[in-house]
């Protein structure tokens, strides 16, 4: 069973989608983090990160794992765990070239779809896999916010990963993340065909779950009792 979750930044999809994840048993997939590891090796690497050729090598030839589980994901750059360090602000203001690269997305979407096949089931989430990656999943979800939502639950991850960033700056680059994700030519962010639009602005993240879980319910997906239907 393939359940995608897309949305913009600070949607609450990444949470949710890790919750709704343990909550079926199953792998979840953050593909922002394949992004961020991305970003963080060409950052190292000293790349022009306007460079196409240069940057589509790099999400080529990077040597990163991904550690999935229903409750966890941990990423690995060569020997070195980067799960943290993909997170902070310096990655996150860079991160938008890296998503921006034809190479890049076609890279990472490949190698997305392979973890599908390897895993069966998953609950992935991004801002292209209902629409580009699975456009055959099983159900589809899009959650949204208002952007000054979404920057007050950025800007409390970034606090509590120990970051001294203003709301302020957290808006501008949700901002920017938004018309870069949203203009970029090679999977723009959008409403998949067939998805559920779920506005989590006035929502808990307890309700998202329970509204989440209520349409895999509707389409046969999943009971009450815990158990899947596929």
């Amino acid at each position: 069973m393939i359940i995608t979750i897309d949305g913009p930044a600070g949607s609450g999809k990444s949470t949710a989608a890790r919750k709704l994840a343990a909550r079926l048993g199953i792998p979840y997939l953050d593909t922002g983090a394949m992004y961020r590891v991305i970003t963080l090796a060409a950052l190292e690497a000293g790349v022009d990160l306007e460079s196409e050729d240069m940057l589509t090598r790099i999400a080529n030839e990077a040597n990163y794992e991904l550690d999935l589980g229903p409750t966890h994901i941990r990423v690995s750059l060569g020997a070195r765990d980067v799960t943290e360090a993909i997170r902070t602000m310096r990655v996150n203001n860079h991160t938008r070239f890296i998503a921006a690269s034809p190479g890049v997305r076609r890279a990472l979407v490949e190698k997305q779809r392979q973890l599908g096949r390897q895993l069966g089931s998953l609950v992935t989430e991004g801002r292209d896999q209902g629409s580009v990656a699975f456009p055959n999943a099983d159900i589809k979800f899009y959650l949204d916010a208002t952007v000054e939502r979404r920057a007050e639950r950025r800007l409390h991850d970034f606090l509590a990963d120990g970051e001294e960033v203003t709301f302020e700056e957290v808006l501008a680059n949700v901002d920017v993340r938004d018309r870069t994700d949203s203009s970029r030519i090679v999977g723009p962010l959008t409403v998949p065909a067939g998805a559920v639009h779920i506005d989590t602005t006035p929502m808990t993240i307890a309700e998202v779950i329970e509204t989440l879980l209520a349409h895999l319910r509707q389409a046969g997906l999943w009971q009450p009792n815990g158990a899947a239907s596929k």
